[in-house]
């Protein structure tokens, strides 16, 4: 069975871009050893990685005392500021 990082997108992009980086010996031979087990070329593993990093900074989880107060947030939310209602005010001024 596949894992993720070995599945291939189904709609295969054209390869035109080039990137070239200076590493150090040890990332080198990590990237050459997970190139190896995985069956995945260098830029497929470039790849994968940038989509992990990004997806860690896109996703929030909340865990204990945070979640619920993000919960009571939603289900009770403060009424809006007179400082909120003028930049609303502005903003729809500015931008329509």
């Amino acid at each position: 069975m596949a894992t993720s990082a070995q599945r291939k997108p189904s709609k295969r992009e054209a390869k035109r871009e080039r990137i070239e980086l200076r590493v150090a010996a040890s990332a080198k031979q990590a990237i050459r050893r997970a190139m190896a087990v995985s069956g995945m070329t260098a830029g497929e593993i470039a790849h994968e990685g940038a989509r992990r990093v990004l997806e860690e900074h896109e996703r929030m989880v909340l865990r204990g005392a945070d979640s619920v107060a993000f919960l009571n947030a939603l289900l009770n939310p403060p009424k809006p500021s007179k400082r909120l209602i003028d930049a609303v005010k502005r903003h729809r001024k500015v931008i329509g």
